[in-house]
């Protein structure tokens, strides 16, 4: 027999297999959300999308497990070779995961529309968009017509935040 170079687990497959234990592991979770009595008739429950994502998460990591390529390509066919680590971005990746966080922490306090709508328009910016009209016209008018879909077509209640509570209050 002879021995092959090429490994069947690459960075893409890692990466699949990992996002497929996150996708199970979030699957088990949305199994434990509770229902009001009477909504397990319901054809839309506080589970329907969790349920969905949890799909849609194992179809996508199968998918890369599945067509990812067995090796590296050739240095001559390929701009980009996804094992050099020296194309990696580690500062945009941690100033995304700084974003990340303190969107969690300004959730509360800024509420669903202004959090949401700044974390669009930073993460735009980090990405390299510098239009003011795209990061604006990209981010605020999205978010208010999520924020109404969601508010007031399917009567879901999204944390206005201390802020704008506070304001309310004086």
């Amino acid at each position: 027999m002879q021995s092959s170079n090429f490994s069947l687990l690459n960075r893409d497959r890692v990466s699949g297999l990992i996002f497929l234990v996150v996708c199970f592991v979030y699957g088990y979770q949305t199994t434990q959300i509770q229902l009001f009595p009477g909504d397990e008739y319901e054809a839309f429950t506080a589970r329907t999308l969790p349920y969905l994502l949890t799909a849609a998460g194992i179809v996508m990591s199968l998918l890369l497990i599945v067509m990812s390529p067995n090796s590296s390509c050739p240095s001559n066919s390929c701009e980009f070779d996804s094992s050099d680590e020296k194309h990696m971005n580690w500062k945009l990746l941690g100033a995304f995961i700084v974003l990340m966080t303190a969107y969690g922490f300004g959730l509360t306090w800024l509420g669903f529309v202004l959090a949401t709508s700044l974390f669009l328009m930073v993460g735009f910016w980090l990405l390299g968009e510098r239009r003011k009209a795209v990061l604006f016209g990209a981010s605020f008018p999205f978010v208010i017509l999520f924020w109404l879909l969601l508010t007031q077509a399917l009567d879901i209640y999204l944390e206005p935040g201390y802020l704008f509570l506070s304001l309310l209050g004086s």
